[in-house]
């Protein structure tokens, strides 16, 4: 049948029409080719879909599109799970293709989020569209139109790892249940992880992520995201750390034999540093210090042969002979031999005579014989004049001759009208000039038997009015050897001056005897543990919980030393930094080390100073236990910027001494000036001490200014001490010329540098003799000056009641009377016993996410030698004892409360379960340190 003649039904929701379809004659039937000279619009094909429906996904309540396009097409309908969608819910529209010239018809409609869950079939919801031309009919692709949602929990989050640097990290991520299906990236610390931009990451489809060969830098938190056209859901964070384990370093060489004849020892050590155990790693194991005997060979001083036969008279009359020093030759750093290698003798018996020329020799003796008529000519003169101007009131200009020489200095007399003012505007006489030599002496016998702390002082002084005129010599400490090789080349000198001065510098017991009872302390202790105290001293012994055995009790004590047994025999440049401390019994057996403090006057720099801890062997000879920027399993050092905390597993008697390294080393100095009437006289004493920054220095000052009924007229001050070898200048200023009058040649006084550098505990004192020419004068008011020369200053302003009916004492500062020296039971702690013993519990336990002892130290800042804390048998316990002595002067926890409050947060996020211990603790410490006391544990016993 031709197209002509052909009439098609046409199914149409609704209706049913009957179109008759007019063509022209087609040669080879339906299905023929068009004619070349046909128009565009093609009459004799089948529809072509230039669009189909595509898949799509209901977003929450938007209904979606679905679009057809056709040519040529005279009608388009979809057709939605079998059933023809009503031509009311299609929009269509026809326009012509300006390319073909074929008419091209585009149909939409709208699915809505209730049609599609109202379907129930056993596939999804889908859509086709039927297009119709003059030939037939075409059918596009089904498209499915599907819910879209995205399930809230992952399947699986990826877990937090501990893995060694160069281990392989997997970290597993199952996405939530989703239509359509979840992408899925990474993030490190919120940051895209991408496999484009590092090699050594694998992101593989199965949505795992791996990392070959762990880094440092790949510690992080990561986070699995999934993602959907509905939402983006973020999986538990997986808290990635990569610890290194700690290696030993290489061993040092070996150090010379500590002993320069016979058995000594030698010693090498090693760090853990290569590499230091990072994030938790474990510490090195084995020693870090090897120690081996050795023998070093003992000198052999030289001696001499016999002498050799004498040689034949020469034309000299003369005749020599020799000996060389080889019974024995010196050996070992031994002594050469003592005396002349040659000799000679006249071989005439004075037969032998030569011509001389005397005229010089003459000339010689006759000037050094009107020199020395000349010298005491002018001594004579010199005592001539101060006999006949003793009372006269004059200015010193140079003091020069009070250091031992003779130089000129010019005075002149004060003005008349008012002989008592001194005016510093007036112009020095130059004309006239004198010498004078004196020494300078104390003036109160008393002073040189209490305070004189160095025999053979020399005492260089200045007045106050040269020192205002500027012109005053420089007072300095000059050393024999260069200033810029100190100190290893000071041997000759300032280490000399030391080794001369053993007796007077190094020796511990001073001349402040009087507080003998309040440097010794004890106390009876058992398995609570508990703290003795030498009251104002900075000397302090924590016995910690559980160091002394249940059933069993101690008697401990501990002794500031005081009598001849002290270091004596500091090697080198060391000087001792603070008291020298024994505790007690020999034999005591402890569980766990105590903890000592003992303040110290260094200003702590690692590249300055270089500080030992030493220890008294039997024989009364120090060796060296550490140094403190050495880690050492024996012992542990943590230095303070003024106390020494130690943990000590053995009694005895320890001191800790320092070696300046260089010239920018610093001690701390106390000064303080102190003042007293002398009964019945107008003479008031000023005395300025200049003692090492420790409280047990300066009690001593303390305990025998209030015997005599001294006052302390200032506020002590620190004065920073260098060991630039330069001296230390004491001066009194601004004293009202017409109230007071000082003694000439007093107004200034100089220290020499190794008498303040090596005092070593002792005080050092200077004292300023003032008179009031009316006893009706009741006020004093002046400026103590004490400076280094090229160094720090500080002044002490004195302004006091001198009336002898006024004999309150005033106040001493920071000076308190303190009669607790002993405490046992849980109040001698700040920590209470319960809370003790769960961050002990919690942290010494191993832990895979690192919350260990380790991490306890780090927070705490104590994470230095912790070779030592590895060997305890509970490694917290002994931190928190180290603790307890570093913070025994605060009165509160807030410190260790911050630190297990950090620590809990930083475990919150990869284990929420995990850090309820820590948080527990924290808010019972924090509620402890709010109310100041605990009911759980026994109240304390005191004794005094």
């Amino acid at each position: 049948m031709s197209a002509l003649t052909k009439g098609r039904y046409l199914f149409i929701p609704g209706l049913l029409l009957l179109v008759y379809c007019t063509a022209s004659v087609i040669s080879k039937g339906a299905t023929g080719d068009a004619q070349p000279d046909a128009l565009p619009s093609v009459q004799g094909t089948l529809p072509h879909f230039i669009q189909e429906p595509e898949d799509a996904y209901i977003v929450k309540s938007n209904p979606i599109k679905l679009r057809c396009r056709a040519a040529p097409a005279l009608q388009i309908f979809f057709k939605c799970n079998g059933e023809w969608v009503h031509q009311n819910e299609h929009f269509s529209q026809e326009y012509k293709d300006l390319n073909t010239g074929l008419k091209v018809r585009e149909v939409m409609i709208n699915v809505s989020r209730q049609q599609v869950e109202d379907f129930h079939g056993p596939e999804d919801y889908w859509c086709l569209c039927v297009a119709w031309s003059h030939l037939g009919t075409s059918k596009s692709r089904k498209a499915t139109v599907r819910i879209a949602y995205l399930r809230k929990n992952f399947e699986q989050d990826p877990q937090g790892k501990e893995v060694p640097i160069n281990g392989m990290i997997v970290l597993h991520c199952r996405p939530p249940e989703g239509v359509p299906v979840a992408e899925v990236e990474w993030l490190k610390n919120e940051e895209l992880v991408s496999s484009l931009t590092d090699d050594n990451i694998d992101t593989r489809a199965d949505h795992n992520l791996i990392i070959n060969e762990a880094r440092l830098s790949d510690s992080g938190n990561y986070t699995c995201l999934a993602s959907n056209i509905v939402a983006k859901r973020r999986s538990a964070t997986a808290t990635v750390i990569v610890f290194v384990n700690g290696g030993w370093s290489l061993w040092t060489e070996w150090s010379p034999c500590n002993v320069p004849c016979g058995r000594g020892v030698q010693k090498r050590s090693r760090t853990c540093t290569n590499p230091a155990p990072l994030n938790g790693g474990a510490f090195c194991e084995g020693m870090s210090v090897q120690k081996i005997t050795c023998n070093a060979l003992c000198p052999i001083d030289g001696g001499w042969d016999e002498w050799s036969e004498w040689t034949v008279c020469s034309s000299q009359c003369d005749r020599q002979r020799s000996r060389e020093c080889n019974s024995p030759a010196p050996r070992h750093r031994g002594r050469m031999c003592e005396g002349n290698s040659e000799a000679s003798e006249n071989c005439t018996d004075g037969l032998c005579t030569q011509s001389m020329d005397s005229s010089n020799d003459v000339a010689l003796y006759s000037g050094l014989g009107a020199g020395i008529i000349a010298v005491a000519i002018l001594v004579v003169a010199v005592m001539l004049y101060r006999k006949n101007h003793s009372e006269y009131g004059v200015d010193v200009i140079d003091s020069s001759a009070l250091t031992g020489g003779f130089q000129s200095f010019n005075f002149k007399t004060t003005r008349q009208g008012n002989p008592l003012l001194l005016n510093s505007s007036m112009q020095p006489d130059l004309t006239v000039g004198r010498t004078y030599s004196t020494s300078l002496c104390f003036q109160d016998a008393t002073d040189k038997e209490l305070f004189d702390p160095l025999p053979d002082i020399k005492v260089k002084v200045q007045s106050s009015f040269m020192v205002s005129l500027g012109v005053a010599e420089r007072a300095e400490f000059h050393a024999k050897g260069p200033a810029e090789t100190f100190p290893r080349d000071l041997s000759r000198d300032y280490c000399g001056t030391m080794d001369r001065r053993k007796k007077g510098l190094l020796t511990l017991n001073g001349p402040f005897s009087s507080c003998k009872e309040q440097l010794r302390t004890s106390g009876v202790f058992g398995h609570p543990g508990g703290r003795l105290v030498v009251p104002n001293t900075g000397v302090s012994l924590l016995v910690p919980h559980g160091a002394v055995a249940e059933n069993m009790s101690w008697e401990m004590y501990m002794v500031i030393n005081q009598g001849e047994a002290s270091v004596q025999t500091l090697e080198g440049c060391e000087i001792l930094l603070g008291p020298e401390v024994t505790y007690g019994p020999q034999g005591l057996d402890l569980f766990c080390p105590v903890a000592m403090t003992i303040a110290h006057c260094a200003e702590m720099d690692a590249e300055n100073w270089n500080v030992q801890l030493k220890k008294k062997t039997q024989d009364n000879k120090w060796e060296e236990v550490m140094s403190v920027e050495q880690e050492s399993t024996s012992c542990y050092c943590l230095m303070d910027s003024t106390s020494c905390h130690l943990l000590l597993d053995q009694p005895g008697s320890y001191a800790l001494v320092g070696e300046p390294l260089t010239q920018a080393a610093v001690k701390r100095l106390k000064l303080a000036v102190f003042g007293s009437m002398e009964a019945g006289s107008v003479s008031y004493s000023l005395r300025v001490y200049c003692v090492d920054d420790t409280p047990h220095a300066f009690q001593g000052v303390v305990a025998a200014e209030r015997s005599r009924g001294g006052q302390l007229l200032e506020e002590p001050k620190m004065l920073p001490f260098r060991a630039n070898t330069f001296s230390l200048q004491v001066s009194i200023q601004d004293v009202p010329q017409f109230l007071w009058s000082i003694k000439p040649f007093t107004t200034c006084q100089e220290f020499s540098f190794p008498q303040v550098w090596c005092s070593n505990q002792q005080p050092l004192h200077c004292a300023f003799s003032l008179e009031r020419y009316s006893p009706a004068t009741a006020q004093l008011s002046c400026k103590i000056s004490v400076r280094q020369v090229k160094g720090h200053e500080q002044i002490l302003q004195v302004y006091t009641a001198v009336a002898e009916t006024e004999k309150e004492s005033v106040p001493f500062f920071m000076q308190t009377d303190c009669t607790i020296t002993s405490q046992t039971g849980s109040k001698a702690f700040k920590i209470p016993l319960s809370i003790r013993q769960r961050i002990c519990a919690t942290f010494d336990t191993a832990n895979a996410k690192g919350k260990d002892w380790q991490l306890l130290a780090q927070k705490l800042h104590l994470d230095r030698n912790l070779g030592y804390f590895a060997k305890q048998q509970s490694p917290s316990a002994v931190i928190l004892s180290l603790w307890e002595a570093r913070h025994q002067d605060s009165a509160d926890l807030d410190s260790l409360a911050s630190a297990l409050e950090e620590i809990g947060k930083i475990h919150s996020r990869s284990s929420p379960k995990d850090q309820d211990e820590p948080e527990t603790d924290f808010n019972h410490i924090e509620a402890v340190s709010l109310s100041g006391q605990t009911t759980e544990d026994s109240a304390p016993e005191y004794t005094g």
